[in-house]
């Protein structure tokens, strides 16, 4: 039996600055899959708009998947003949009903006084309509032979398999060219996108905004933070209590960013493994102390090193 959730936080500086919040996130369960979709609004200026755009990019995305899943059986054997072509198709249907929804918003909600206001007449001719509404996108959907998830922008996608070990299998944007960041609103989206599938049997997949990712000291803490979960969510309401609480820890006290967290799981799986799963945190535990460890180690010869050619120089200059 599939089963899920959704959070999002506001960030700790949209609170200070009046901002809105630009993330969004949401999930859905039925019998035969289940799938869990988060979007971060673009900050610039210039994404006004970001807001709705990330709201539409996570109903579109549901609501795509939906269409395309409504026959389970259809829609198996065509991914089992060619997963890479079918996960295209989606995407390219999410961003054509995103581009529907925007300009739908966009003919019935005029561009305001206020909206214009930090513009010159120049500048703002020079946004396309599409940047006002600019967001990223994330989506991760899980079905009983199979699995596989979408990533537009940042955030980050995490499997934790059968034995309870998280894993990031989609790249850092690798198809994005530099100093451009992947977004709904680009021209040549479709190609901006990165996708991940599996046959093989997994616990869970979560997907997330960076604002959650960048509050972390390294990928293989964010990797485990995210075994830990697994390790709750036997216990639903504990763990909307311990979700909610550490996400607004993590943006009041680390990123201050806003931050989203959505996941999808298998509730008999994620119980039959409960040892597996806490063994793996005492083992994730334990290599975390060796990682900390060797990471003073380096500091420390960094820093003698660096006292030693001081002490070379002060020499040498006397």
């Amino acid at each position: 039996m599939f089963s899920g959730f959704n959070k999002t936080v506001i960030g700790g500086s949209h609170l200070d600055n009046g901002k809105i919040c630009q993330d969004y996130s949401e999930y859905y369960v039925c019998e035969n899959y289940s799938v869990a979709v988060v979007a971060d609004g673009h900050g610039s200026r210039k994404h006004f708009r970001s807001d709705v755009g990330s709201k539409f990019a996570v109903e579109v995305t549901l609501s795509t998947i939906s269409e395309f899943l409504k026959n389970m059986d259809e829609f198996e054997k065509s991914f089992r003949d060619n997963p890479a072509k079918v996960i295209k198709k989606i995407q390219k249907y999410i961003i054509s009903y995103w581009n529907k929804a925007i300009g739908a918003h966009y003919d019935s909600n005029p561009i305001t006084d206020t909206e214009k206001e930090p513009f010159t007449d120049e500048q703002f001719r020079a946004i396309k309509r599409e940047s006002i509404y600019g967001t990223t996108l994330v989506a991760c959907v899980m079905c009983e032979k199979f699995s596989f998830g979408i990533q537009l922008g940042d955030g980050s996608l995490v499997t934790v398999n059968k034995y309870a070990t998280a894993q990031m299998p989609i790249a850092d944007d690798e198809s994005c060219p530099a100093n451009l960041t992947a977004s709904m609103c680009n021209t040549n989206a479709i190609e901006m996108f990165n996708h991940f599938y599996t046959f093989d049997e997994i616990m869970a997949v979560f997907v997330s905004t960076d604002g959650l990712f960048t509050s972390f000291g390294s990928r293989e803490d964010f990797q485990d933070y995210h075994t830990i979960l697994v390790g709750l969510l036997d216990d639903k309401d504990s763990f909307t209590k311990a979700v909610n609480k550490n996400l607004s820890k993590r943006t009041n006290h680390g990123t201050r960013d806003d931050i989203s967290l959505a996941g999808i799981y298998s509730e008999n799986f994620v119980v039959a493994s409960q040892e597996a799963i806490m063994s793996q945190i005492e083992l994730n535990r334990k290599m975390s102390e060796i990682r900390k460890a060797e990471h003073k180690a380096k500091i420390e010869k960094q820093k003698a090193k660096a006292a030693k050619l001081r002490n070379k120089c002060e020499m040498e200059a006397i």
